[in-house]
């Protein structure tokens, strides 16, 4: 068992951004007994050495992955589905965009933006009548279950959402509103 210098102890804290004073509320002992032992003019017992380590260990910042807050079943439409059934379930899930998967894969996405947009620039006039692939945008982005869930908020920054992909299927979907649930 590696028992931490003075020195380690109160570098760990410091990287942490804990004050001598939060530590010793939070490990139950003294401010004062904080600082004597960063300082190495005490030797701590262990239950008190032990009280530190675990407030130390407890501050570190957990490592959240994307298959923790993916949503699963992933809704989503094929190449050859008419306009109408992504209408459909635009509005039975009260969503705005799907991806686009062709036999497990992938190939793009469809959002109602795009719909609109085709509706005022009058290309379209019976959505039955035409298919996703003719209006489907580039895919959403992919990540693997373990990518750490900064990197995907940096995705979503730029994207509408960010499907999880394990092999070469689709295992879940990321959407800002997914973020919601990281807010303590």
């Amino acid at each position: 068992m590696h028992i931490p210098t003075p020195e380690e102890l109160r570098s760990r804290r410091e990287t942490l951004g804990i004050k001598q004073t939060d530590l010793a509320r939070r490990a139950g002992i003294s401010q004062s007994m904080v600082a004597r032992i960063e300082a190495g003019n005490v030797d701590p017992r262990v239950s008190t050495l032990n009280k530190i380590i675990a407030v130390l260990n407890s501050a570190e910042p957990r490592t959240i992955l994307a298959s923790q807050i993916m949503h699963t079943p992933v809704l989503s439409v094929r190449p050859q589905d008419t306009i109408l059934r992504a209408v459909e379930i635009f509005e039975k899930n009260n969503i705005s965009q799907l991806p686009v998967i062709e036999a497990g894969i992938p190939v793009g996405c469809i959002s109602e933006s795009v719909i609109v947009k085709a509706i005022e620039q009058q290309r379209m006039h019976r959505t039955h009548y035409f298919l996703v692939k003719d209006f489907m945008e580039a895919s959403f982005p992919t990540v693997p279950p373990d990518m750490d869930v900064e990197t995907v908020i940096n995705i979503l920054q730029q994207n509408h959402a960010v499907l999880v992909v394990e092999g070469r299927s689709v295992r879940g979907v990321i959407t800002k509103h997914d973020l919601i649930s990281l807010i303590d």
